[in-house]
Order: structure tokens, then sequence, then C-alpha cells
């Protein structure tokens, strides 16, 4: 009954991480910006680590379940 919520965050949090890495990669690869008004670079950097800490979100719950 607990690993319900788990799986349902956990793919939540992968989805969300998986895709921002993703969409990130793309902006990036295409010299294009990740964010408009903001430093090229800070907004990737940080776009990249929320990615990286997405993903480690949901494998944590994961290993809950």
């Amino acid at each position: 009954m607990e690993s319900g919520p788990a799986v349902f965050a956990g793919m939540v949090f992968g989805l969300f991480g998986g895709g921002l890495l993703v969409w990130t990669a793309a902006r990036v690869r295409h010299r294009e910006p990740v964010a408009d008004g903001v430093s090229p670079v800070a907004s990737a950097t940080l776009a990249t680590t929320v990615a990286v800490i997405a993903l480690a979100v949901g494998t944590w719950c994961f290993s809950r379940v």
C-alpha cells in the first residue's frame, strides 16, 4: 500500500529530470538560450544541476519501494 506513492513520485521526478536534461542538452547543442535574459552558462549549469537532483530524488524514491 505504501509503495504506490513512492512509485508515483519516482516516476514524476524521473520524467521531469530526464526531460529537463534532454531539453537543456538540445538547447545547448543548438547554441540557443536555456533561459531568456540570463547568462547562457549560468542557466545551462543551473538547469543541468536541477535535472540531476531530480533524477537522484527519483532514484531515491524507487529505492524506498
